[in-house]
């Protein structure tokens, strides 16, 4: 049996651990001591959002618009002689 080692996760090693707690700490005073700018942005974030989800979230429609669901020409359905 072959077994590998395989490498812990960036995040699992002590420089990655420093790295998220510095992260954390510098994310909160950067918010705690920004707030306006923070919030200055939000409307923007909003505007830049609705793109975005419609970019991402319609890809399961494949040009489907404007047609009524309704039974496959190969499955039965009601009306069928």
């Amino acid at each position: 049996m072959n077994h590998e080692h395989q490498e812990p996760s960036w995040r699992r090693t002590p420089i990655g651990i420093v790295t998220c707690g510095f992260l954390i700490v510098a994310g909160f005073f950067l918010l705690t001591e920004h707030t306006a700018h923070v919030f200055g942005v939000l409307p923007w974030l909003l505007i830049l959002a609705c793109p975005l989800m419609h970019i991402f979230m319609h890809h399961g429609h494949h040009g489907a618009h404007g047609q009524a669901p309704g039974p496959k020409p190969d499955e039965g359905g009601e009306g069928r002689p």
